[in-house]
């Protein structure tokens, strides 16, 4: 499996002080894909700085192969810092606008990682992936899907859509169809979805998405379940009050993602999925420590 985005520095609330670590959307799936005992890499750029050069040392301790990430000369890697209150809800703030992650297509070396990620039996990416993506990089990425798909290989996107990263919602629109069209698995969420198009149905975005051609659409309704494409709609286990939900959403594709490349039925990944998500969200920090 090869997952592409932007992995970042993370911030978070420490006693009377900070934690650094690390997160990015499709970063955590990685590792939960990783950990569930799946052939994993990553495809970013970093910075060449020693805290980079740490992410790196720290995603491979986790099982990922870190061969496909590219080192920029001149940028860093991104930094944001999360707060939670006392419902486990997030607030972030970001330092990403010229981090590495954003030039991944221009540097050397893409074209060897893109051949490797071409033979993938599943690329995995999100609209945030797009969205720190120039135009011309966009495009790339949907070619690459597409040789993939060829191949015989699957495709996911998850429409993670974070207003401040686009110019426009037409921008991140036009962005999130050409990806659906050229995936697999869907795995968008009803309040994005809502936000981005005005969609105000678990039924009005598998249309959508399914008319785009992305045949296994799977909608997350946050503490509601999950929609499947066949219109059933499963509910998450009880869950008491939450610590953490950062991540909930990537650990949920992380649990569905590898149930489905085991073998398993959608209902059986989405029950996976749900799983795994309910254990995040009871630990701090988007990729929690292993218990």
């Amino acid at each position: 499996m090869v997952l592409i985005g932007e992995a970042m520095h993370e911030l978070s609330r420490g006693g009377d002080g900070w934690n650094l670590g690390y997160g990015g959307d499709t970063l955590n799936t990685a590792v939960h894909l990783a950990r569930a005992g799946h052939d994993v890499a990553y495809l970013t750029a970093l910075g060449q700085d020693p805290f980079s050069a740490k992410l790196k040392s720290e995603w491979a301790a986790e099982g990922i192969d870190t061969s496909l990430i590219l080192d920029d000369p001149t940028r860093a890697t991104g930094l944001y810092a999360i707060s939670t209150d006392d419902r486990g809800e997030r607030s972030f703030a970001y330092w990403r606008d010229t981090s590495a992650a954003r030039e991944m297509f221009a540097l050397p070396g893409i074209e060897d990682a893109l051949a490797i990620a071409e033979q993938a039996d599943l690329i995995a990416y999100s609209l945030i992936t797009l969205a720190i993506l120039p135009p011309e990089a966009r495009e790339r990425l949907y070619a690459l899907c597409r040789r993939a798909r060829a191949r015989g290989g699957k495709v996911a996107f998850d429409g993670n859509y974070r207003p401040r990263l686009w110019g426009s919602a037409e921008e991140a629109r036009e962005a999130r169809d050409a990806a659906i069209a050229c995936a697999d698995i869907g795995l968008p969420t009803l309040e994005d979805e809502t936000l981005l198009s005005s969609d105000a149905s678990a039924e009005a975005v598998a249309a959508h998405w399914s008319k785009l051609g992305c045949a296994e659409t799977i909608v997350k309704l946050g503490a509601d379940g999950a929609r499947l494409p066949n219109g059933e709609i499963l509910p998450p286990p009880e869950v008491l009050q939450p610590v953490d939900t950062s991540g909930a959403g990537d650990a949920f594709n992380g649990g569905y993602l590898a149930a489905r490349m085991d073998g398993a039925s959608v209902q059986e990944a989405v029950i996976a999925g749900h799983r795994l998500a309910g254990w995040c969200v009871m630990r701090r920090g988007a990729i929690p420590n292993l218990d």
